[in-house]
């Protein structure tokens, strides 16, 4: 077995990686503010996840007030 000594940085789930991946990507300018994001099925296929990791990451989104959701239209990034 290997030491963890040292190593202080817990696993990061892949929600997380996800969420971070988006946030990088809109702060790039990729996904402009009011711009819609891709649909869930879309987000499931590239990144190669299920429907509950997507939500999750959407979650960590809204929550840091990065985008913001209209029910039945979609995902769109915070002007």
């Amino acid at each position: 077995m290997v030491p963890t000594e040292g190593n202080t940085v817990p696993p990061r789930y892949r929600y997380e990686q996800i969420a971070d991946d988006l946030a990088e990507r809109i702060a790039s300018g990729e996904f402009a503010p009011g711009s819609k994001l891709p649909s869930r099925r879309e987000l499931i296929e590239h990144y190669g996840v299920t429907e509950p990791v997507i939500d999750r990451a959407m979650q960590i989104l809204r929550i840091k007030g990065i985008t913001e959701t209209l029910p039945g239209v979609g995902v769109f990034v915070a002007e």
